[in-house]
């Protein structure tokens, strides 16, 4: 009896059986003093051990660690029968005692060998199913309960590799942008380290939370956009639209970077006639996020890679029946869409 609930089930049976045992003391029958000491005494430790001998060493040891069912079933009956023929070698021994009683009315009543042997059959037998049934409901609960801890631990692990793995993806990909602007003496690498750093602060820091603002991912995103502008002399073209109501959501963070940089990676970015279009759509607990890119013919890799198998793998474990993410991969054309209830 190790869980609070296994100590709960075993008190209030014991509870049960003790109101039955005085309500038979003060309603009815007008038991003696060695009846009293017999039948709520004694018995009542045969009962007792009866009852921990099956649910602490016969369940455990005969059924679930040895499978030997047919001994368990001969063990059950011989404990049954143990316990009986004590009670009734007392009670032949003790029958002014056990087998009679004095009603209300002053009337002695007494109660044969064979009816007494019935019911005491019944009592024991009673007993030890109710331990049956009380180690095995325990056990049953308590084994889900471990099964749900480890399937939350497994699920926080997965979760935690998969973000470990989203982080170094990006990283790399915005040093080596760095790298470039460096390697071309560009001004803008000044800013574009700044940026970088603005970007990983919330990465490391404010992402670590199980959820955060809407508008916060959001940020995160558009500065994610101004940081892969500056790797283009003129300028991406990017077309940002934020819709509806980002103030007061939740999200699980970095749950939508993926996209967009699969946009930058894979798609054309510097046509002003063909931008690259991240729509963004809240309302009412809802989240509608798209982005579209032209695809870039120089870049025959192919689309998705480790950020969107990272992130679809993400929204399985943290939005399960609550997302449907459509991809689609036209000749010209690649566009996500995300919808999400947050």
């Amino acid at each position: 009896m190790k869980s609070k609930g296994a100590i709960i089930a075993h008190s209030i049976f014991w509870l049960l059986m003790l109101g039955i045992a005085l309500s038979m003391i003060f309603i009815g029958t007008r038991p003696t003093t060695k009846d009293i000491i017999y039948s709520y005494g004694l018995f009542s430790i045969l009962n007792l051990s009866a009852f921990y001998i099956n649910y602490i060493f016969l369940i455990p040891e005969l059924i679930q660690k040895r499978k030997k069912y047919l001994l368990y079933v001969l063990a059950f009956l011989f404990l049954i029968a143990a316990s009986v023929v004590v009670k009734l070698v007392i009670a032949v021994l003790n029958p002014e005692d056990l087998l009679q009683f004095r009603t209300d009315k002053g009337e002695i009543h007494t109660i044969s060998v064979n009816e007494y042997l019935f019911k005491s059959t019944f009592l024991s037998g009673f007993i030890l199913v109710t331990s049956c049934i009380i180690k095995f409901s325990v056990d049953w609960f308590s084994n889900e309960k471990v099964q749900r801890n480890l399937e939350s631990e497994k699920k926080d692990m997965e979760l935690q590799f998969l973000k470990s793995q989203l982080n170094p993806h990006f990283l790399f990909n915005s040093l080596n942008n760095i790298y470039s602007l460096a390697y071309q003496k560009s001004e803008k690498t000044a800013d574009a380290i700044l940026k970088l750093s603005e970007i990983m602060r919330y990465m490391i820091y404010e992402s670590n939370d199980s959820w955060v603002d809407l508008s916060k991912e959001v940020e995160y995103v558009t500065s994610f956009v101004e940081l892969q502008k500056l790797r283009f002399k003129d300028g991406a073209s990017v077309v940002i639209t934020i819709n509806g109501e980002i103030d007061g959501q939740k999200i699980v963070p970095l749950i939508l970077i993926s996209f967009v940089e699969n946009a930058f990676k894979h798609g054309v970015a510097n046509e002003p006639e063909d931008p690259i279009k991240i729509n963004i759509i809240a309302n009412q607990k809802i989240l509608h996020f798209s982005v579209s890119n032209k695809k870039s013919k120089t870049n025959k890799d192919a689309m998705g890679g480790v950020g969107l198998n990272n992130v679809e793998r993400r929204l399985q474990l943290l939005y399960p029946d609550r997302y449907k993410l459509n991809i689609v991969n036209s000749a010209t054309h690649y566009t996500t869409e995300l919808m999400l209830d947050l």
